[in-house]
């Protein structure tokens, strides 16, 4: 595979005691945890009772999504996106299985329209205004490396930017047991085909390989048990480097055999 290159425009992260891409610097540079951060996200782009009904895998993907634009400047209604998760929402999954083999008539409609796996995009785009494409992408531990590659792919099809986000949540129930995922996590990236000074730029080449083990990061420690950890290495590098100069990378799970080695320059 040809290298692919992207500028990181702008990041958004949230994980347990870290909701912001500041706080995860800081925790990478300095080990230490926002004391009074919330339980769950709450994005400001749904409305209050939406806010408190959507499931936590629509709050934290909105919630990263809604800083990564903001870091860059875009406007998400311009904005292309991928959306990408290995599991979806595992506690509605959960809800699902168990009613219909107790009580199928009594299925929640509204749970039901969350089990979809394109919900968060598709929040994303009702909330947003947006009529740029959406994708919704799914490849188990590849799935943060497929949906790079995604974004990266409608950068070189004509795209100005792409909106990248990732997202888990925790997995409940029998589920657990053939999905396990810990906590909340999600990440996003704002990514363009121009250089901007000072932002990183990503250079990502697939390989015929499996993943190599590398020495884990403090967020990579910090969400191993969630499903979205593979893409941990790169926002530990990113956060790790960023305005130092020093060029970094990250190796990614891109699926059996295959690995997505991605180079940062600064």
């Amino acid at each position: 595979m040809k290298p692919l290159h992207a500028t990181v425009e702008g990041i958004g992260f949230w994980a347990p005691g870290l909701p912001s891409w500041e706080a995860a610097v800081a925790f990478v540079r300095e080990g230490a945890l926002v004391a009074d951060a919330p339980a769950r996200p709450s994005p400001q782009l749904l409305a209050p009772n939406e806010r408190r009904r959507a499931p936590e895998t629509v709050a934290v993907a909105l919630e990263v999504a809604l800083a990564a634009c903001a870091a860059a400047g875009r406007e998400p209604v311009a904005l292309p996106s991928v959306f990408a998760s290995t599991h979806g929402d595992l506690a509605i999954t959960d809800y699902m299985c168990a009613t219909l083999a107790s009580d199928p008539r009594s299925i929640s409609p509204t749970r039901f329209h969350n089990s979809v796996h394109n919900a968060a995009a598709g929040y994303w785009t009702i909330g947003t205004g947006a009529m740029q494409p959406a994708t919704a992408i799914s490849a188990y531990d590849a799935s943060f490396a497929q949906g790079l590659i995604e974004a990266l792919a409608q950068l070189v099809a004509g795209a100005e930017a792409v909106l990248l986000v990732a997202y888990d949540s925790q997995a409940t129930g029998p589920v657990a047991g053939v999905s396990p995922s810990r906590g909340l996590l999600g990440g996003a990236l704002v990514l363009s085909r121009h250089e901007c000074a000072g932002a990183p730029v990503l250079e990502a080449a697939l390989h015929d390989h499996e993943t190599a083990a590398e020495a884990a990061g403090p967020l990579a420690r910090h969400a191993a048990g969630n499903a979205m950890a593979p893409m941990l290495p790169l926002f530990d590098a990113l956060a790790r480097n960023g305005g130092r100069g020093i060029h970094d990378a990250a190796t990614l799970p891109a699926g059996p055999g295959r690995a997505l080695t991605v180079r940062i320059r600064w």
